[in-house]
């Protein structure tokens, strides 16, 4: 039996949703102090609760009046896989019943953690399997700050998460005001999660219409998942390419408002004989001149279904030299987690 409107549960909004001056405007209007905020934003991204029961410093009534006003959402963990590398790729379910993937990677000293910005993705990259789904939907701002609060708690040890990278399903420009608005949660040093900017990383195909909101807006890292060095590979690779062509990218680059020491990562994909070559390579040193550049080679991560190999090793280390050559900073990034789903989009898959 269908439930009628006038009979249907209100959906409260979840608190998470609001920016720190929202709340600020929202208590005011309530006749609480604006410091109440505060201790309320740090109860939940840096002691981590999961409700406003355990906030103790806040009376018992402005408790009330928080839990009559606003839900308090928790991520759901329907699957977590472990790796042998000691990678962990989570299975997060939303409330509409769709999913999504974060994986946490250590690193030598730290954690980083990847996090997704859409539900499946329109971009159509040809060697994600992301892609494959479509687009089905934005995630909203709490359910991008949602994926790093559901993974601190598995966290032990000496080592912390230190990194945030926005390279998970999705595009993230394309979100564009949730994105940034989680953003700011992530490094706001007084009551958000305090990540520094120079550790949060964005990585896009190249919406060029949004590098200079985004270069205004904050100051973190942005990475451009570049993968060709000439158009036609690239168009074939990335349908983006037909829209924003490498030439375009590449101004758009040279123009982008870098904090003081930064560069730009470009993520360049390794695919068996696509572009692999040393022709490649000598064309991406001179492709990316004009731009303060650094360069993570990523050995293509075969998958099922997938059209695409990875090169050989010595093809990837003879790629690096020629880069390093030219002056570049050129790291090899081995994908992690190849014992278990660890293509994007994979366990996604797996689950519908």
């Amino acid at each position: 039996m269908k439930l009628s409107p006038e009979i249907l549960p209100e959906i409260l909004p979840d608190i998470k949703e609001f920016t720190k001056e929202e709340l600020t405007r929202w208590f005011q209007k309530k006749g609480i102090q604006p410091y109440r905020t505060t201790q309320i934003m740090r109860w939940i991204y840096l002691k981590q609760v999961d409700s406003f029961d355990e906030m103790t410093d806040i009376s018992k009534n402005n408790r009330q009046l928080l839990s009559t006003n606003f839900s308090f959402s928790k991520p759901e963990k329907k699957q977590i896989e472990s790796s042998v590398d000691g990678s962990k790729k989570y299975l997060f379910g939303l409330q509409d019943g769709n999913c999504i993937e974060t994986v946490l990677i250590p690193e030598k000293n730290h954690y980083t953690l990847c996090i997704s910005t859409q539900v499946g993705c329109a971009m159509g990259c040809r060697f994600c399997m992301t892609a494959q789904s479509g687009l089905i939907r934005n995630l909203t701002q709490a359910e991008i700050i949602n994926q790093v609060l559901g993974t601190l708690k598995d966290i032990t040890g000496k080592k912390r998460l230190t990194n945030i990278v926005l390279m998970g399903m999705g595009e993230p420009l394309a979100n564009y005001e949730n994105v940034i608005r989680a953003i700011h949660i992530f490094t706001d040093n007084d009551s958000g999660l305090q990540f520094s900017t120079r550790r949060v990383t964005l990585s896009t195909c190249g919406l060029i219409p949004r590098f200079d909101e985004l270069g205004r807006d904050t100051k973190i890292n942005l990475a451009i998942s570049l993968n060709a060095t000439d158009n036609p590979t690239r168009s074939m690779l990335m349908p983006i390419n037909k829209k924003y062509p490498i030439e375009h990218l590449i101004d758009a680059c040279a123009r982008y408002q870098l904090a003081p020491r930064n560069k730009i990562t470009f993520e360049y994909i390794l695919i068996r004989d696509i572009n692999d070559s040393i022709k490649d390579a000598n064309r991406l040193a001179k492709l990316l001149r004009p731009v303060k550049a650094k360069i993570n080679l990523i050995p293509f991560n075969e998958h099922p279904g997938s059209e695409f190999k990875c090169p050989d090793e010595t093809v990837v280390l003879k790629f690096q030299e020629v880069l390093h050559q030219k002056s570049y900073t050129a790291i090899i990034r081995h994908s992690k987690g190849r014992d278990i789903s660890a293509a994007c989009g994979q366990l996604s898959a797996k689950n519908k």
